[in-house]
């Protein structure tokens, strides 16, 4: 077995190896990267302290110190609310705590789709939320909040130095209920052809889904789920609300209305409006056809006999009015010839 100073000496050359890692990781990647590193280091020292009592005690006292300064100036933000709703023009605090910075800067910005607007800077609310929002150091609160705040609050704490930073972000959600919505239903449709009906609205927050209804009976997503549209073939989207017929059948006649809800307030239903699946109508087309051609022909017959009794002919022979024409003068008269001098004609 080896000595005990054997395991000392080679616990202070594992020591040295640790310090020059450690230094090079906290350039690199910053405290968190460098207690990950250390986390896996400490497990092959711990094994070769297992040799030397004295090694281990020594081993703990360096690995207490080296975690302590590691954890020691890293700030932590948090909130106990990740996703809060409340109904519109109500009041609403968004939470921020955070701990382990000596001189914090607050900041909070708010994004909706792919616009971000700062609400909160360097611990004083902006000019555009200023006449509702209050800011506090455990977060911010609205007076009252209308559907247009619905997004992502992200609350960032930093030191004036910038060398701690943390931040959490909250998803606000105003509630607004469903308006009653439109709708987009032929009154007639053809049998065999492919069809979609609309419904929407725009007021409901979070975004309304759909339902739809034939002569009041619930419209599964499913046509082959209900004994009564088990002859339809259809399908309907409820985050859209299109209701598809692919094809129209004739089992698909009827009274037709849908239907928005999104959990919050009462749903809301539309006009209702009777579609009817008709046959294509091969009679009519081919009447229509016949009475067109038969125009055809009428209007050939009409200018050949207008060119066969000469109409034509006779416009084109015809003098234009207002043509003048003029005679000369003869170059050689008799004595007994009328002597004129010039003639012409207007």
């Amino acid at each position: 077995m080896r000595q005990p100073g054997a395991a000392h000496r080679a616990w202070r050359e594992r020591r040295a190896e640790l310090n020059l890692a450690a230094g090079v990781q906290s350039q690199r990647g910053g405290s968190r990267s460098s207690s990950q590193w250390l986390a896996r280091r400490v497990g092959i020292v711990t094994v070769m302290g297992t040799e030397g009592k004295a090694g281990r005690k020594l081993l703990f006292l360096f690995t207490s110190m080296i975690l302590g300064s590691l954890v020691q100036g890293k700030g932590s933000v948090y909130s106990s609310q990740s996703d809060v709703q409340v109904a519109e023009n109500n009041p609403v605090k968004l939470s921020c705590t955070y701990s382990g910075f000596s001189n914090p800067r607050v900041e909070w910005k708010f994004v909706q789709g792919g616009t971000t607007t700062l609400v909160c800077y360097n611990s004083q609310i902006t000019a555009s939320y200023a006449d509702r929002v209050t800011f506090s150091s455990s977060g911010i609160s609205f007076n009252s909040v209308t559907r247009k705040d619905t997004g992502d609050y992200t609350c960032m704490v930093s030191e004036d130095g910038g060398q701690n930073y943390g931040e959490v972000t909250i998803h606000l959600t105003v509630l607004v209920p469903p308006s009653k919505p439109t709708v987009n239903i032929p009154s007639s449709l053809t049998i065999g052809n492919r069809a979609v009906l609309t419904c929407s609205e725009q007021d409901g927050s979070p975004p309304s889904e759909y339902s739809w209804f034939r002569d009041g009976i619930d419209m599964l997503t499913d046509a082959k789920k209900t004994r009564a549209f088990i002859n339809s073939s259809y399908t309907v989207d409820p985050k859209s609300g299109d209701l598809i017929f692919d094809p129209v059948t004739a089992f698909d006649s009827g009274e037709y209305y849908c239907q928005a809800h999104n959990g919050f307030g009462t749903a809301m239903r539309s006009e209702a409006v009777r579609m009817d699946a008709v046959e294509l109508n091969v009679g009519g087309i081919v009447a229509a056809v016949l009475v067109t051609l038969i125009l055809l022909g009428v209007l050939i017959f009409g200018i050949w006999f207008a060119y066969s009794r000469g109409y034509f002919e006779r416009t084109k022979k015809g003098t234009a009015p207002g043509k003048k024409v003029i005679y000369s003068q003869p170059s050689a008269r008799s004595e007994g010839e009328f002597k004129q001098t010039s003639s012409f004609l207007v």
